[in-house]
């Protein structure tokens, strides 16, 4: 772009106002821009409402406000990094952009943090590098934990999911301003950001307003019931001694929410059974998207089963051994009974017969475990959303990630600082270890440059007479037929 001294080279137009920007070593970036008026006070609990204008410039070269989170230190804290800033003004998103003038393609990011943790204002959530690479970049906030999801049957649920429907109405209505094509926007998602994919694929409200998808490490699996969502929240109200109402909830500071929220995970992990939770239990997540008939009309696999997200461009794929991250305490040459047994017979429908099958393809029974967890949360959901839209792209991660002394391998996020061309940022140290694969970090970010300019990231799509999958950091790059006996146990599961 075209550099010039002076503030109004570094300014554009929004309809709320003009936002000055900084200026990088590929083009500008714009911080904390609200897509939503705050939601606090008579929004609390509320749809998002419309930004208020500003007069003025506003300065837009300041990282924002997080969603209401905790910042409670945690085992896995030196790997996956959390930040949290306090602000009412956090429903906003970051802009990278090559150039303001130009027409690039679109990738909006949604963070992961099992829908209670997570922000845009991560350093490794850097876009410099797809704006190097022709690309303008948004990464999100959106409401978490109970401010996001909770639901009492009264007025609107999903709130967290129709802020990212803002956030990406307001690109649709904006990123020209910033130099993106409106036209050819893709949504990129981790983890619970991935899950929020596979329900917006679905959703009558975010019909026409992205193009293309990534999901890393999720899928359309992940939604609970009415009944499910309501046991929560009576549970939540009764531990902070409040009616079981959105206006009970919504007298409650944040502070004590999310005490109380934590509250109800710990239980909820400590007893995770049907009979208590209902299906909430299989994912440990007390805090999902909420199958309501109406926002979010089924659980988003069968709709995209039913054809939902069919125009869609899709790439879809998940790490090689995502349960290391979770299973890191646990000594490798046995486990936990009592969460060998809530593994499989309460949350995955497996039998011991199912886990010695998988016994006889590993080398420990830690090894096991893994594979069978990796399988049931991530790698299965991905090949079923894969399977059910007929046209989608499938990748494999598989770099072992020397960290904690060569236990956590290929395991859940570790490919994000590849994604995102980014191994050198200090965020991602415990997570990638000594010598990190710079190789593999261009390969990756690459294939996703590629399907956000025209939906191929470079192999063949997923079909039933070949699966191909892209590996990163495997033998080869392509792999036909994964793991055909493995996957043959799960037909008719999850």
């Amino acid at each position: 772009m075209k550099r010039e001294e002076g503030v109004a080279a570094h300014t554009v137009s929004t309809p709320s106002g003009p936002l000055r920007g900084e200026p990088t070593a590929y083009g500008m970036v714009f911080r904390a821009v609200p897509y939503a008026a705050p939601p606090v006070g008579p929004n609390r609990f509320q749809p998002p409402q419309p930004v208020p204008a500003w007069s003025g410039v506003r300065d837009a070269r300041s990282v924002g406000a997080t969603a209401p989170q905790s910042d409670e230190t945690t085992a896995l804290s030196d790997l996956l990094p959390n930040v949290v800033i306090a602000g009412d003004d956090y429903l906003h998103l970051n802009v990278w952009t090559p150039d303001v003038n130009g027409s690039a393609p679109v990738i909006v990011f949604v963070h992961g943090g099992a829908f209670t943790f997570g922000s845009n204002a991560l350093t490794g959530f850097d876009g410099t590098a797809f704006a190097r690479d022709g690309v303008v970049f948004v990464t999100i906030n959106y409401r978490l934990g109970a401010d996001g999801f909770a639901w009492y049957g009264d007025g609107v649920p999903n709130l967290g999911l129709l802020d990212q429907i803002a956030a990406l109405t307001w690109v649709r209505d904006t990123i020209t301003s910033f130099g993106g094509d409106p036209g050819r926007v893709t949504v990129m998602g981790e983890s619970a950001g991935a899950m929020s994919i596979g329900a917006l694929m679905t959703m009558p409200a975010a019909k026409g307003l992205f193009h293309r998808v990534i999901l890393e490490s999720g899928a359309g699996h992940h939604a609970i019931s009415p009944s499910a969502a309501l046991n929560v929240g009576r549970r939540l109200a009764k531990l902070l001694g409040v009616p079981a109402t959105r206006e009970g909830l919504a007298g409650v500071s944040s502070a004590d929410l999310i005490v109380a929220q934590s509250r109800i995970s710990a239980q909820l992990v400590k007893s995770p059974f049907r009979r208590i939770w209902g299906d909430v239990a299989p994912n440990l997540m007390p805090f999902e998207p909420v199958i309501d008939g109406v926002v979010l009309p089924e659980l988003p696999i069968r709709a995209i089963e039913a054809g939902a997200g069919s125009e869609l461009d899709v790439l879809v794929g998940y790490n090689a051994e995502e349960a290391r991250l979770f299973f890191l305490d646990l000594a490798d040459d046995g486990f936990a009974p009592r969460l060998t047994s809530y593994l499989l017979g309460r949350a995955l429908g497996l039998r011991r017969k199912d886990l010695a099958a998988y016994r006889r393809w590993s080398t420990t029974d830690h090894a096991a475990l893994v594979a069978m967890v990796t399988d049931a949360i991530y790698r299965i959901p991905a090949l079923r959303l894969a399977e059910a839209h007929g046209n989608a792209h499938v990748y494999r991660f598989a770099w072992p990630s020397p960290a904690r002394d060569g236990r956590l391998g290929a395991a859940h996020a570790v490919e994000l600082p590849y994604v995102f061309d980014n191994l050198a940022d200090p965020i991602w140290e415990g997570i990638l270890g000594t010598h990190p694969d710079q190789a593999v970090a261009t390969e990756m970010h690459a294939a996703w440059v590629a399907f956000a300019h025209n939906g191929d990231p470079g192999w063949p799509t997923y079909k039933p007479a070949n699966r191909i999958e892209r590996e990163f950091a495997g033998p080869q790059p392509l792999v036909e037929n994964h793991a055909p006996a493995v996957r043959a146990l799960w037909a008719d599961r999850r």
